[in-house]
């Protein structure tokens, strides 16, 4: 989920509850189809009256030549977000018994002329008024610009299927914060009573699909929860949708005043829970700090009123550093929030930050790190998006130490730096929903990293996200969509999308609702080229590939564990050893330290000849900015397998081919601090 501001000419008056807003910122029976029976992707009997899909032609089935899944990825998409932030944010639902007028109309207080749609004036400008009518005419949404309406009715989604897309992540979403301070609710702020709650009613949406198309399991909407039950669902020509989650406070993980309002029970009753719900991925952090990660902050005047949810929910700003390489936060900035700023308690200020200084200096805490091991041990996939640069590369280091693949950058919310590390690992990349031009412009500068691991491409449109999605290019575009034309696969005809009484134009309306992706995707060949089309239609199969490889992912035997090791020399204390066998008792509690100078070395006798293909090495503050991996038969001759001449501490892995080694020695060259060598751990493996 993404929170934008968008530009407008006029704003009336707002207070703090607009800028804490702003930090996301008749029973109709069914009818018989004219194709029952006969064409198995066209329901047996839809409901009358209903939005039109405006697709002809049989979806494609199979896999190509090479036995791989073709389509589209949406790797971060939210279908049931109405029932987050107290259910009155987002208007209208994805789908209803009662048929497409209840479905698709406005929330209460929008009517009669959308005076009080708080949330809308705020999001987009002007004075809110829109005419609050959806069905039939949908005079004002859903648009590309309208942040509070529905997005994903189910006819939209049918149409995104039938346009190509075979994978769509719904991540289940809410914020506590938007919904204490948002006036008008009808049900309680707690976020996992909201996640239950949209899980159910993902499952309750499939069967209202199945009975259109005769009974359960015959229709095209299947949630997944293996990569071998997706690809199934895939080859069928189906939508395979996987369940993610996107919250601030998982597992009721908030923090206060520094203090964790959680514990590591409660870690593993919430992904236990998850997990039977049918959740294979999620987000760790979203928004504001919490007792698991720090966040990839926003920028500006929104950060700065973000920086004030941050404080009222937790009792802490943001606290920022300088940046120790490449990858950044957010730049806060000085950007003034003044009606929130005033919602202060006395005394207190937002604080000031260095321009040079954009890193968060929260990272992964202690309850976090026990949760990303959590997800691995149940093979779920971790969404790096939102967290902190901090976080998310002890993240990826944690994943390299364990060779684990389930990374997911779901919708452009990780620094760009980190991509090649996700790829490195096995994972999945997605690119958030920007108009054809920056999309096009983004896709290109990464093609060769895709390349370079094979990989296909996604996208994120985190519709019902609040995050704004492309506009209009306009009729006079030198190359515009031109209606009909045909799928990617060229099997289907997509013409201009109906519903009710409404008829949409990409070129002029831009992308206003989910049934537009495909259309979206025709506007990205049009101006990026048939490459940039053909790496996302192999998107699926490479999401699932990393899936699939998060789901086989075993533990690795640590070969070091207990062995017998020596060392060069050890820091003498009378309250506490710092003795060899510290780094390999398996407690990462304990340690080994060396004397306060070069070339210091831990020697670790692993009992017997073994491959070994990896080591990791938890160092503790006192770190070696130059080191090497030596490894030998016989503990006389030594061969060197790895070395870095850049060490920065923290958790690094050594990785090299296959060698017999019985004894492995860590050489320490050049200190990074003025103390000695100290690690937590060295473990050893085969795999």
């Amino acid at each position: 989920m993404t929170m934008t501001q968008q530009p407008h000419h006029r704003r009336r008056p707002v207070t703090v509850l607009s800028l804490l807003l702003l930090v996301m910122a008749v029973t109709l029976g069914p009818t018989p189809s004219s194709a029952a029976g006969t064409d198995w992707w066209n329901p047996v009997a839809r409901p009358a009256p209903d939005s039109q899909v405006n697709v002809t032609g049989e979806p494609f089935k199979g896999t190509n030549s090479q036995g791989e899944v073709r389509g589209f990825v949406d790797a971060h998409n939210h279908i049931m977000a109405n029932e987050g932030f107290g259910g009155r944010l987002i208007c209208g639902k994805p789908f209803s018994d009662a048929g497409v007028a209840d479905a698709l109309k406005d929330c209460p207080e929008h009517y009669p002329d959308g005076s009080l749609a708080v949330f809308d004036f705020i999001t987009k400008g002007g004075d809110g008024k829109h005419d609050p009518d959806g069905w039939p005419t949908f005079k004002d949404w859903p648009a590309y610009d309208s942040l509070t309406h529905q997005q994903n009715y189910y006819a939209w989604v049918e149409r995104a299927w039938r346009g190509g897309q075979r994978v769509l992540v719904n991540d289940l979403v809410t914020n506590g914060v938007i919904c204490s301070v948002y006036p008008f609710k009808d049900r309680s702020c707690d976020e996992m009573t909201s996640i239950r709650l949209q899980a159910k009613l993902t499952y309750d949406l499939q069967a209202h699909i199945d009975k259109m198309y005769g009974g359960t399991g015959k229709g095209w909407f299947r949630i997944v929860t293996d990569s071998e039950q997706a690809r199934g669902v895939i080859e069928q020509g189906k939508l395979a949708v996987v369940l993610g989650v996107e919250t601030s406070e998982p597992f009721g993980c908030k923090q206060i005043l520094d203090i964790a309002q959680c514990d590591k029970d409660d870690i593993d009753a919430g992904l236990d829970e998850l997990y039977d719900l049918g959740v294979r991925s999620m987000f760790l952090c979203h928004k504001f700090d919490n007792a698991l990660c720090g966040v990839r902050f926003d920028e500006g005047s929104l950060g700065t009123a973000i920086n004030v949810g941050q404080f009222l929910s937790t009792g802490t700003f943001w606290q920022t550093e300088k940046c120790t390489g490449p990858r950044r936060d957010n730049p806060i900035g000085g950007a003034a929030a003044p009606s929130a700023e005033k919602e202060l308690p006395a005394g207190v200020e937002v604080p000031s930050y260095d321009d040079d200084a954009q890193c968060n200096k929260r990272g992964l805490t202690e309850l976090g790190e026990y949760a990303v091991r959590g997800m691995m041990q149940r093979n779920m996939m971790l969404d790096v998006d939102h967290m902190s640069v901090k976080a998310t590369g002890r993240v990826l280091d944690i994943f390299e130490s364990e060779s684990y693949p389930g990374a997911l950058s779901s919708h452009s919310w990780m620094d760009p730096n980190w991509t090649e590390r996700v790829y490195g690992l096995g994972g999945f990349v997605a690119q958030y929903m920007r108009g054809s031009e920056g999309f096009s412009a983004e896709a290109d500068r990464t093609k060769a990293l895709r390349e370079k691991y094979d990989v296909g491409y996604g996208y994120g449109t985190d519709m019902n996200g609040v995050g704004g999605w492309p506009a209009p290019r306009g009729a006079d575009a030198s190359n515009p969509v031109t209606y009909p034309f045909r799928s990617t696969d060229g099997g289907s005809v997509i013409d201009k999308q109906t519903t009710g009484s409404r008829t949409w134009d990409l070129n002029t309306d831009g992308a206003s609702h989910y049934g537009l992706v495909p259309d979206w995707i025709e506007d990205i060949r049009k101006v990026g080229g048939q490459d940039v089309v053909d790496d996302l239609f192999r998107g699926a199969e490479s999401y699932l590939d990393t899936w699939g490889a998060s789901e086989r992912h075993k533990a690795g035997v640590n070969l070091a564990k207990g062995a017998s090791a020596s060392a060069s020399s050890s820091e003498s204390n009378p309250f506490t050893s710092y003795a060899p066998g510290r780094a390999v008792d398996g407690n990462t509690d304990t340690r080994w330290a060396s004397d306060w100078s070069d070339d210091q070395w831990l020697r670790i006798d692993l009992g017997s000849t073994s491959t070994v293909r990896r080591v990791t090495l938890e160092w503790e503050r006192a770190y070696a900015k130059s080191y090497r991996v030596e490894v030998s038969t016989d503990g006389t001759t030594w061969q060197s397998v790895w070395s870095t001449t850049a060490g920065d501490g923290g958790l690094d892995t050594a990785r090299f081919n296959g060698v017999p080694a019985r004894h492995v020695r860590i050489l320490g060259l050049d200190r990074g601090t003025d103390w000695g060598y100290s690690l937590y751990e060295v473990g050893v493996y085969s795999s």
